[in-house]
């Protein structure tokens, strides 16, 4: 019966960095340093934790299906936005896609980057336009405003992912101007950025900004995503969300971590600090990132060779070579706890 499957599903699909119980197990290390999936060292906030106890506890019932409490809780965090949540960032773009796409129609990624906007496109029957950027990881604006121009949609991720580079608001201001569909723009480490995009909205009906509680809120296992839209949009992607798509207690919890501003403020700075410190005692070359993350280059080695070589030290990083058209000789390290950072480097520099 496998012939029934979709031929976008027979192979490929999102590439997962090496879970660390595996590791442990197979080289007998007893502890292992996390750095390859960019999330947050801390435990959530105390607020976050109390919030989605006393959600679990009536779990038997339906959630909100507008998400009511922490569409409040967005707005009292960051002005009278329009908002939409979803499962992760993930849920909210391939609703997005859901909602306006048909299938034919072309979907612009600004490459190398996040996977999944391309997965989910193609999921949808849209035809992808990869634009590849500068070869210092910077957006060329003019090559990705004129192939993006008669995108349904177009995607562009700063801080991007894997690279860290970030591209400014004008330059986003100078795309919005110039393409005829909507431009997400993912913004997911943009705690960890000194840019804001935000006030763009007032002025193009053209934008949707994705942001989610998995990094800098420390809410990853409970997947949510949430995103700055324009008012004609919401009750669209209202009616193509899946029903009842973001449960109760990961919308209490989120709720809860919006509260605390102390919890993100120390998160960033201990992620500015170590940003520096890698660049600044790590052997290969670390590519300046407004995110939670470096990306280092560890030619002549390949990223694959790089990560087998650090995972028998007890150390995990993510390899680039999943990432379309960037070459295979970089890898992603992730901001850690402290240990772990100083595990990374000692480790890099034996190797």
């Amino acid at each position: 019966m496998q012939h029934l499957v979709r031929e976008c599903f027979k192979s490929g699909g999102y590439v997962f960095a090496r879970k660390a119980d595996d590791i442990a197990r197979e080289h007998g290390i007893e502890k292992v340093a996390r750095l390859a999936s960019n999330e947050n060292p801390r435990p959530p906030s105390e607020k976050a934790i109390k919030n989605g106890y006393e959600a679990l506890c009536s779990s038997n019932r339906y959630p909100d299906e507008r998400s009511g409490s922490l569409v409040s809780s967005l707005i009292r965090c960051h002005g009278s936005y329009h908002f939409v949540t979803g499962v992760g960032m993930d849920g909210v773009i391939e609703t997005l896609i859901r909602t306006l796409v048909e299938p034919g129609e072309k979907v612009a990624v600004s490459t190398p980057t996040f996977s999944f906007y391309a997965l989910a496109a193609k999921a949808q029957g849209a035809i992808v336009d990869e634009i590849p950027r500068n070869q210092d990881f910077s957006t060329d604006i003019h090559e990705f405003a004129a192939r993006a121009s008669d995108a349904k949609i177009s995607f562009l991720c700063t801080p991007n992912n894997p690279t860290g580079s970030e591209t400014t608001p004008e330059e986003i201001e100078q795309v919005l101007r110039e393409i005829n569909g909507v431009l997400f723009l993912d913004n997911a480490y943009i705690e960890f950025s000194d840019y804001d995009y935000r006030s763009l909205m007032e002025t193009y009906d053209n934008l949707v900004i994705g942001r989610t509680m998995s990094k800098a809120y420390s809410l990853a296992g409970l997947r949510i995503g949430y995103a700055f839209v324009p008012q004609w949009l919401v009750p669209h992607y209202t009616r193509a969300a899946t029903p009842f798509t973001l449960n109760s207690v990961s919308s209490a919890a989120a709720a809860g971590a919006l509260q605390d501003s102390d919890h993100v403020r120390e998160t960033v700075l201990h992620v500015k600090k170590w940003r520096e410190q890698y660049r600044n005692e790590c052997k290969y070359p670390v590519f300046p990132s407004g995110a939670n993350f470096v990306m280092v280059d560890v030619a002549p080695r390949t990223g694959d060779e790089m990560v087998e070589l650090l995972a028998c030290r007890g150390v995990i990083v993510r390899s680039c070579s999943s990432f379309r058209g960037l070459p295979d000789h970089y890898i992603r390290v992730s901001i850690g706890e402290d240990w772990e950072n100083e595990r990374f480097l000692e480790e890099i520099k034996s190797i």
